[in-house]
C-alpha cells in the first residue's frame, strides 16, 4: 500500500456570519483542504486554517509551501499500518523559505497532509483516527470516552444580544462559556458581569483578550474581572511580549493561557521552561496537526499544567471530525471547543452534520478514519485551486 494521489484544494468558505474579536474580523475563511487516496483505494481528508495574525501563514504562503515541499520522495514509503504512517508523518519536513519567522509557519499545510494521510491510513486498517493517540506512543494521557462536552463561546459586541445568547446557552444546558473581552470600545466588566448573571454562577466563564493588553496593564484590566469568578484568561497580551507573563502570574488570581504564543512544541517547552503559563490552548491546525497536538498535550501533563482543544472559527466537518477524535481519546482535557459546524459554516463539506447537540454534548465517531464521508464533488465545484502533489 503506498499514497497513489495526493491533491490540495484552495476553497473559500463563507461564514453565516462575521466573527468579531479583539485582533480580527471574519466573514469568510481561505481552507486548504488535502485529498489522499491510497493505492487500495481507500481516500482520506485533511485541512488547514491559515491564520497570518497567529501562524504567520496565508493561503499564498501554504500554496507556495505546498509547491515547493518534495511529497513524492517523502511519503514514497510503503504505508502497511498507521505505526508506520506516524513515524513517516514525524518526519515530514516542509520547505517554507521562512527564514525569520517562528517554526510554526507553515503548520497549517503540515496538518492538513498530515491528517488526510492518517484518514486514508486508518480506514484501510478499519480503525477510528483517535487510534492514532495510541499508536502515536502517548499512552499517559491516552482516555477513551464514548461522548465529549464542547464549550460555546459569546463574541458579539452588543449589549443586547450578548444577554439573549447568554440566555439561551443557559437555557440550552451549557456547562462551559468563553468571553471575547479587550476589543476596543467595549467595557468588559459588563461583558463578564452580564454573562455571569445571565448564565449563572453554576457555568464555568473564562475570557480571551486575544493579546489585546500589555504586561504593565494586566493586573488593572483583570482586576474588575476576577469577582465573576473567571476559571483563565486567554493570551492576554501579543506574542512579543509573552515573556513577561511569567512576572505577571506571581500577581494574578487567576490562571494564563497561551494561545498564539502555543503553535509548536518549542512553544510549549519554552512556556515551561519560563514559566508563563498555567494552560495550553491546543489547537490542531495552528499547532501542526494530530501528532503535534498529542505531543503538546503529553508535555503539559508532564509539566503539571492544564490544556483545552481548541478550534478555529470556520472549521469545516474535516477539522471537527478531527477534534471529536483527539477530544475522546486524549485525558484531561479541561475544556473542549468545535462542531460549531451548520451555526457557523455555509458551506458544508461533508454529508454528516457534526454540530453539538444540547449542552454541547456529541457522540465519538466509532467509523473507520475521521468517520465522516467528504464530499468531493463539493469540494471540486467551490475549489478556486487544485494542486496535484503527487500522482
Amino acid at each position: 500500500m503506498i499514497i497513489a494521489e495526493l491533491t490540495a484544494f484552495h476553497v473559500r468558505i463563507p461564514l453565516r456570519r462575521p466573527i468579531r474579536h479583539a485582533s480580527h474580523t471574519r466573514t469568510e475563511n481561505d481552507t486548504l483542504v488535502v485529498r489522499c487516496r491510497l493505492s487500495t483505494g481507500e481516500v482520506g481528508w485533511g485541512e488547514g486554517l491559515p491564520r497570518p495574525y497567529v501562524t504567520g501563514e496565508s493561503i499564498d504562503d501554504c500554496l507556495a509551501i505546498l509547491r515547493q515541499t518534495d511529497f513524492c520522495s517523502q511519503l514514497d514509503a510503503r504505508l502497511p499500518a498507521l505505526q508506520t504512517a506516524v513515524e513517516v508523518l514525524k518526519n515530514l519536513r516542509l520547505e517554507t523559505d521562512g527564514a525569520g519567522r517562528r517554526d510554526c509557519f507553515g503548520n497549517s499545510v503540515r496538518a492538513a497532509v498530515e491528517l488526510s494521510v492518517l484518514d486514508a491510513v486508518a480506514r484501510f486498517e478499519g480503525v477510528p483516527l483517535s487510534r492514532v493517540t495510541e499508536v502515536a506512543g502517548e499512552t499517559a494521557i491516552q482516555q477513551s470516552r464514548d461522548r465529549v462536552q464542547y464549550s460555546t463561546a459569546i463574541m458579539s459586541v452588543k449589549p443586547l444580544k450578548r444577554r439573549m445568547q447568554a440566555l439561551a446557552y443557559r437555557l440550552y444546558g451549557f456547562r462551559h462559556c468563553k468571553l471575547k473581552v479587550g476589543a476596543e470600545g467595549i467595557d468588559d466588566t459588563a461583558v463578564v458581569r452580564d454573562a455571569r448573571r445571565w448564565m449563572g454562577q453554576g457555568t464555568d466563564l473564562r475570557i480571551d483578550a486575544n493579546e489585546a493588553w500589555r504586561c504593565e496593564e494586566l493586573e488593572a484590566k483583570l482586576t474588575p474581572l476576577i469577582p465573576f469568578h473567571i476559571s483563565s484568561v486567554e493570551q492576554p497580551v501579543p506574542h512579543s511580549d509573552v515573556e513577561g507573563l511569567a512576572k505577571c502570574r506571581e500577581r494574578l488570581d487567576v490562571p494564563i493561557m497561551l494561545d498564539e504564543s502555543l503553535c509548536s512544541p518549542a512553544d510549549g517547552q519554552r512556556a515551561i521552561d519560563d514559566g508563563t503559563c498555567d494552560l495550553f490552548n491546543i489547537r490542531l491546525s495552528k499547532c501542526g496537526g494530530f501528532l503535534n497536538s498529542l505531543r503538546l498535550a503529553a508535555m503539559a501533563r508532564r509539566a503539571g499544567l492544564g490544556y483545552q482543544l481548541g478550534c478555529l472559527v470556520g472549521e469545516t466537518g474535516i477539522l471537527s471530525a478531527a477534534g471529536r477524535h483527539f477530544a475522546t481519546s486524549v485525558a484531561d482535557i479541561r475544556w473542549v471547543e468545535g462542531s460549531f459546524d451548520r451555526y457557523l459554516v455555509q458551506d458544508a463539506l461533508t454529508e454528516e452534520d457534526l454540530t453539538f447537540g444540547r449542552a454541547g454534548n456529541a457522540p465519538a465517531l466509532a467509523g473507520p478514519g475521521l468517520g465522516v464521508r467528504v464530499l468531493t464533488s463539493r469540494v471540486r465545484s467551490i475549489a478556486r485551486r487544485e494542486i496535484p502533489l503527487i500522482g
